[in-house]
């Protein structure tokens, strides 16, 4: 047993297994039928104080003592790349067009929900595959099937919008809208916009005439997310946004309840923003509520590569993907040094090979943030000279395992493998090559754009391919990582991407007492297996926050 007990827990966690996926660190007694409780964690004041096989000494008469028979107790998962606002919103008012592999599908499944809408009413709609398209994708064919119907449907990537003749007419665009990135309204050949919308600050543009929800309703769909989060076993995500209604969202959660897991936000730094700009964005740092908190910033340096939009050396197939959002990549480099000397850490979208090696070089010279680590999120096709500058550099690489492996397909026929070309595509989703460079590798979901249940994400990386489908092949299959690898990615890696490197993130005497329960150890159990490990409860700052009825099936 490690540590001394001076008065009580506040509360005891008895199970069968602990573990915390460093190797050899598994707490694990011998475990019997007669005996399926052989360890415990010990809590007090939010923190753990004890770890090991006999609890008698900590329980006194205020303990409260949980009994999980045949449970393990692992480190809390955090999924470090989600938007659980926006992406709670956009699904709980939109279409979900993931299923449709066709433009028939498409129409399908929007056909109800405009036969239902009244007249004016927009439709919206998410998770379209650009893949449906063949060639560049357009709106004119949503006005000839619903005609003066505003569609808005968002890409899978949620970086473009494809919308109808009726939305571009409300919108006002024209195609001569000039942004300060590299947003644009593209044109169809007549020099009329086509309805395809690409990058943030174009979106917006659609965005500003969407119906305005009510925050009930708003705050109503991020708490069913939120707890949606809690019963896959997260007890944390780290909101890589923090736009309106978001702050709205979160205290109203709070005023009327509680918020399911722990959220900790970054504000967006604007492509090409002014100094002015970057002081209002830093005077947002240290906002927070009970369970959430505004403790990094945001950049967008590219775009993606299905777009055309990300940074990379070369162009693509189509002559794209060589232009970062920023028209002026050096005044990038100019608010990370500011932010970083304000003390606060940077996580910066870069998809290409030059918008990461652009932020590496930015990072390099602006010295690390007193607030925790660089981070660089995506990394989706880099070269092997800069595999070793992220553990160099103390940058932490925050990828998302279940892109590559749902995104792309092993034979290159996907657009991304098409546009970027064979000899880049196959660089693309190197979790396994940084690891062994070196480098902390984080792993997230991204969601709403992948899955948001992390067993699936985690059982994805293993693979390399989706979990709950073996007839598809891996991609890039040298790049799987073991299972401790997988979960250290959501656990103590989450942790330091989050600045909490030496206080949450594992189970141990000091840190922080947020946990996940178990059905199983995920080391005992195959890929396929953990994606149904049943969630039996989330514990933050040592408070069981969900308690599962009974088993939650993978991807509920």
């Amino acid at each position: 047993m490690t540590g001394c007990a001076p008065q009580p827990a506040d509360a005891v966690y008895r199970v069968a297994e602990v573990e915390t996926f460093d190797d050899g660190a598994t707490t694990r007694p011998p475990v019997t039928a007669a005996d399926p409780l052989g360890a415990f964690v010990a809590v007090r004041d939010g923190r753990v104080v004890a770890v090991g096989a006999d609890p008698a000494a900590w329980i006194g008469e205020g303990t409260e003592v949980h009994e999980l028979p045949g449970a393990t107790l692992i480190p809390g998962l955090v999924d470090p790349h989600a938007h659980p606002v926006w992406g709670a919103i956009e699904q709980g008012q939109g279409v979900d067009l993931a299923p449709a592999g066709t433009l028939a599908e498409v129409l399908e499944l929007l056909a109800d929900r405009v036969l239902e809408s009244p007249d004016g009413a927009w439709v919206t709609g998410y998770g379209l595959d650009v893949n449906v398209f063949p060639a560049v994708p357009e709106g004119r064919f949503l006005g000839e099937s619903f005609p003066g119907v505003p569609v808005s449907l968002m890409t899978a990537d949620a970086h473009s919008l494809v919308i109808s003749p009726a939305a571009v007419a409300l919108a006002g665009l024209t195609g001569a809208e000039v942004f300060d990135d590299k947003s644009s309204v593209e044109l169809a050949a007549d020099g009329t916009p086509s309805g395809y919308i690409l990058e943030l600050q174009a979106m917006d543009l659609v965005f500003a005439h969407y119906p305005e929800a009510p925050l009930e309703e708003s705050a109503g769909y991020v708490l069913a997310q939120l707890e949606a989060f809690a019963s896959w076993g997260l007890t944390g995500v780290h909101a890589l946004d923090f736009a309106e209604p978001g702050e709205e969202v979160y205290r109203w959660i709070e005023e009327h309840g509680e918020l399911p897991v722990r959220v900790r936000c970054s504000p967006l730094v604007p492509a090409d923003s002014t100094p002015e700009v970057w002081a209002d964005t830093a005077a947002l740092i240290g906002r927070h509520g009970r369970r959430w908190s505004v403790e990094g910033v945001k950049f967008m340096l590219d775009g993606t590569a299905d777009n055309g939009t990300a940074w990379f050396e070369h162009a693509d197939s189509h002559g794209e993907n060589q232009d970062a959002l920023w028209r002026d990549p050096e005044a990038y480099a100019a608010a990370v040094a500011f932010f970083t000397a304000h003390g606060i850490p940077t996580a910066t979208h870069a998809i290409g090979d030059r918008a990461v090696r652009h932020a590496l070089d930015a990072i390099q010279a602006a010295g690390t943030a007193a607030g925790g680590p660089h981070r660089i999120e995506h990394v989706e096709s880099i070269p092997d000279a800069l595999l070793p500058r992220f553990g160099e550099l103390g940058v932490v690489a925050s990828l998302q395992p279940s892109h590559g492996a749902r995104m792309t397909a092993a034979d290159g026929s996907d657009n991304w493998s098409r546009r970027i070309g064979s000899e880049r595509a196959a660089h693309g989703w190197r979790t396994r090559d940084l690891l062994e460079a070196g480098a902390a590798v984080a792993l997230g979901s991204d969601w709403p754009i992948g899955p948001g249940d992390p067993r699936v994400g985690l059982a994805d990386a293993q693979l390399r391919r989706p979990v709950e489908d073996a007839s598809i092949r891996p991609v890039q299959e040298r790049q799987a990582v073991d299972v401790r690898q997988a979960y250290r990615g959501m656990t103590s890696v989450a942790a330091l991407a989050g600045g909490r490197g030496d206080s949450a993130g594992r189970v141990e005497p000091g840190r922080v007492a947020d946990f996940t329960l178990l059905g199983a150890n995920p080391v005992s159990l195959t890929p396929e297996e953990q994606a149904a490990n049943p969630v039996l409860g989330t514990v933050i700052g040592g408070n069981r926050v969900f308690r599962a009825v009974q088993a939650v099936p993978a991807g509920a």
